[in-house]
C-alpha cells in the first residue's frame, strides 16, 4: 500500500482501550481519493468497522469513536480548523429496528486547535476501541502515545479539567479535548468539549467517549504534511484571505458570532420558541446580541481563523453576578433562552455555562427541558414526577436544577439523560406530538412553520434532525465535502458556494481532486451514511418531522398562521428521493446509483 505523497501523513492511530494496543495503521489511497478525511474517512472507517456487525451496541466496545481533521486542517487555510468526530449514535432508534441496537451513524464537528495538532503529532485521524477497566486518558506527543490513569480527574466538570490537565503535563503547546460528569454518567445527548466551550455537540459522542471511560486525550506535535503545489497554494491562500477580509459576508460574524441571530431569526418567525409552538420570541431584546454586547469583553478565534466569531463576556449586577463564560451563540442562547421562554440574560448565561462544564449538548438540553416544561403545563406531569421541581416556563432556577439532575441522571434525571423521544414514550398521552425529535435526534433551534426547507434539513439528514444538513441535495453534497475538508462551514462563502477556490485549494495541497468533481465525494458520504442507516432498520418511515408543525399554526409574530401541510412536506419528500436516486417508497439508494458512486450494494 503506498504512502500519499502530499496534503497527508498516510496513518490513522488506533488504540484499543480494552487490551492497551497501540498500532499506527497506514490509510488507504483509495479511501483517500473517495472521501478525503474528516467526515468522509470517518464514516468510511466506521463502516469498514462495523460492516459485518450490524446492530453493534453504540456503549459496547466494539463500536469505534473517530477524531478525525481533514486534508486542509493544520495548513494556514482561513478557517482550516476542523475535527470531525465519527461513531455510531447512541440517542438514535429507527421506527422498526431490525436489532436490538439499531441506531444511525453520528458525526459531530468541532473547532479550536485539536485536529491541526494531531495532523502535526502525524496521523490523519485517531480511530479509540474496546474499553478501559478504569478512567484513562489518551497522551499523544509524535510517536509517543501512552494510555495514563484518569481517576483523579473523574467526575471533574470541563472547566476547572481544561486548566488541570495542563498542568499535569505541564506544558501549554498540548490541545485537549475531554468529556466533563454527563459523559461519564452517559447521558445520551453528552458531547466531547474542547478549550472549555467549543464541542462535539451533536449525537452523543461524549457519551460514547464516557462509555469507553476515557476522560481525555491530549495531543502534541511538531510535524506537518507538505503540499503539492506550493505557488498555487500562495494564490489559493492570497484569494481566500482576500475574500474574508469582505465585511458584507464576514461583518457580522466578527461583530457578534452566531448570536446575531438570535433577534434577526425570532423577528422572521423561525426561531425555536416555547418548545416549537412559536416561531418569534417577544423579549428576545433581553437575551440576543444587543444585550450581550454590554457583557462581552473579548472574541476568540480557532486555528487559522480571521472570523473570531466566539465572544466571551462577564456579567453584572445580577445574582450571577461575576460569571464569566463564552456565549450566547445562536443554538444555545436559542434553547436555553427562547425556547424556555427565559428573558434573564445573566440566567441564561448561567445556564449555558452549567451544561457547558457538565458536558452536555445544549441543543438536545434544551429541547428535554422544553418538553418537560410542556407537560408540565398541560399538567400531564405534576410536581412529584419532577422530584419537586416547579418547572414553570421561564424559570431559571428550575432549569438549573433540571439540568443538574440529567448530569446526574438523578430522578426524573434518569429518564430525561435518555432524550425526548424516551420522555415521550414513559409520558404518553399524545406528548409524541410536541416531542421534537428526528430519529430520536433532537431539532436544532430553527422552527418548521414557515420555513418548508429546514423541515426538508431536518427529515433527511443522516444523523437524526440537523440544522447543519442542508435544505437542498447540492447543499448536502456541499457541506459533507466541506466537513471532509476541514474547513468550517461559516467559510464556505470565502472558499466560494460553488467550491471552485475549495477546489483549487484542494488541488494544491493534495496533488488533483479525484475525478475533478469534489461535489461528487460530497454525494459518495452522505449516500454511504444513508446506507449504514438503511442497513440499521432506517427508511422513509423515520424520514419524518414532529406533528407539532402540521397541526399547530404559529400565533404570533411575522409569520403568525403558519403551518406545513402533509401534503406541501410529501411532495418535497417524493422530489428529494427521486433526485438523490433513492427508492420513494423505501427511501433505499438503488442499485444503479450505488454503482456510480462506487459504493457496495445492499444485501
Amino acid at each position: 500500500m503506498d504512502t500519499p505523497k502530499h496534503g497527508y501523513n498516510g496513518i490513522i492511530l488506533q488504540v484499543d482501550l480494552s487490551t492497551g494496543k497501540i498500532a499506527k495503521k497506514a490509510v488507504d489511497p483509495q479511501d483517500l481519493a473517495d472521501y478525503l478525511g474528516g467526515r468522509g474517512l470517518g464514516v468510511k472507517l466506521l463502516w469498514d468497522h462495523l460492516k459485518d456487525k450490524p446492530g453493534t451496541d453504540p456503549l459496547g466496545p466494539d463500536n469505534p469513536l473517530l477524531f478525525m481533521p481533514g486534508p486542509v486542517s493544520g495548513f494556514p487555510a482561513p478557517s482550516a480548523s476542523r475535527t470531525c468526530v465519527v461513531t455510531k449514535s447512541p440517542i438514535t432508534a429507527p421506527v422498526n429496528a431490525r436489532y436490538a441496537h439499531s441506531a444511525t451513524v453520528s458525526y459531530a464537528n468541532m473547532g479550536g486547535f485539536f485536529g491541526p495538532e494531531l495532523r502535526f503529532a502525524g496521523y490523519d485521524g485517531l480511530m479509540i476501541t474496546g474499553q478501559a477497566a478504569k478512567p484513562v486518558y489518551l497522551y499523544i506527543n509524535d510517536d509517543t502515545v501512552e494510555i495514563r490513569d484518569a481517576g483523579k480527574f473523574w467526575g471533574m466538570g470541563t472547566d476547572a479539567f481544561d486548566k488541570a490537565i495542563l498542568e499535569e503535563l505541564a506544558d501549554q503547546r498540548f490541545r485537549t479535548c475531554y468529556i466533563g460528569p454527563g459523559g461519564e454518567n452517559r447521558v445520551r445527548y453528552a458531547c466531547i468539549m474542547n478549550t472549555a466551550a467549543r464541542a462535539a455537540g451533536r449525537g452523543g459522542t461524549g457519551c460514547v467517549m464516557g462509555s469507553k471511560l476515557l476522560k481525555a486525550i491530549a495531543v502534541k506535535g511538531s510535524g506537518q504534511p507538505n503540499v503539492a503545489h506550493h505557488q498555487l497554494f500562495l494564490e489559493a491562500l492570497a484569494e481566500s484571505r482576500e475574500k474574508f477580509k469582505d465585511p458584507k459576508i464576514y461583518g457580522r460574524w466578527r461583530k457578534a458570532g452566531t448570536a446575531a441571530a438570535i433577534e434577526y431569526l425570532s423577528g422572521e418567525g423561525i426561531q425555536a420558541v416555547k418548545n416549537f409552538r412559536e416561531g418569534t420570541f417577544t423579549e428576545v431584546d433581553k437575551i440576543g446580541a444587543q444585550a450581550s454586547f454590554k457583557t462581552w469583553v473579548r472574541s476568540f478565534a480557532c486555528y487559522c481563523c480571521p472570523l473570531a466569531c466566539k465572544k466571551s463576556g462577564r456579567t453584572t449586577d445580577s445574582p450571577f453576578a461575576g460569571l464569566i463564560h463564552d456565549g450566547p451563540e445562536y443554538e444555545t442562547g436559542t434553547m436555553l433562552g427562547a425556547n424556555l421562554m427565559i428573558s434573564d440574560h445573566a440566567g441564561m448565561m448561567k445556564a449555558i455555562y452549567i451544561a457547558d462544564d457538565y458536558g452536555l449538548d445544549i441543543i438536545s438540553l434544551g429541547n428535554v427541558i422544553g418538553f418537560l416544561m410542556e407537560a408540565y403545563d398541560k399538567k400531564l406531569i405534576n410536581q412529584k414526577i419532577l422530584d419537586g421541581i416547579d418547572l414553570k416556563w421561564g424559570s431559571v432556577p428550575a432549569t438549573i436544577e433540571m439540568i443538574h439532575r440529567i448530569a446526574a441522571r438523578k430522578g426524573i434525571g434518569a429518564v430525561a439523560a435518555k432524550g425526548v423521544k424516551a420522555l415521550a414514550d414513559a409520558i404518553g398521552q399524545d406528548s409524541h406530538k410536541f416531542a421534537m425529535h428526528v430519529k430520536g435526534h433532537e431539532l436544532a433551534a430553527h422552527n418548521c412553520h414557515a420555513n418548508p426547507p429546514r423541515a426538508l434539513c431536518y427529515a433527511t439528514a443522516n444523523r437524526g434532525a440537523c440544522h447543519l444538513n442542508g435544505t437542498d441535495i447540492n447543499q448536502q453534497n456541499m457541506i459533507a465535502l466541506a466537513d471532509a475538508t476541514g474547513l468550517c462551514l461559516f467559510a464556505l462563502r470565502g472558499y466560494g458556494v460553488d467550491g471552485k477556490l475549495m477546489t483549487k485549494l484542494l488541488t494544491a495541497i493534495i496533488g488533483a481532486v479525484p475525478n475533478g468533481n469534489p461535489l461528487q465525494i460530497g454525494e459518495r458520504i452522505y449516500t454511504l451514511e444513508k446506507l449504514f442507516n438503511y442497513r440499521e432498520g432506517f427508511t422513509r418511515a423515520d424520514d419524518v418531522i414532529p406533528d407539532r408543525f402540521f397541526e399547530e399554526p404559529l400565533t404570533v409574530g411575522k409569520k403568525k398562521g403558519a403551518i406545513l401541510t402533509r401534503a406541501q412536506f410529501n411532495t418535497m419528500m417524493d422530489d428529494f428521493y427521486t433526485q438523490r436516486g433513492w427508492e420513494p417508497i423505501t427511501s433505499a439508494p438503488t442499485p444503479e446509483k450505488l454503482k456510480q458512486l462506487g459504493l457496495p450494494a445492499l444485501t
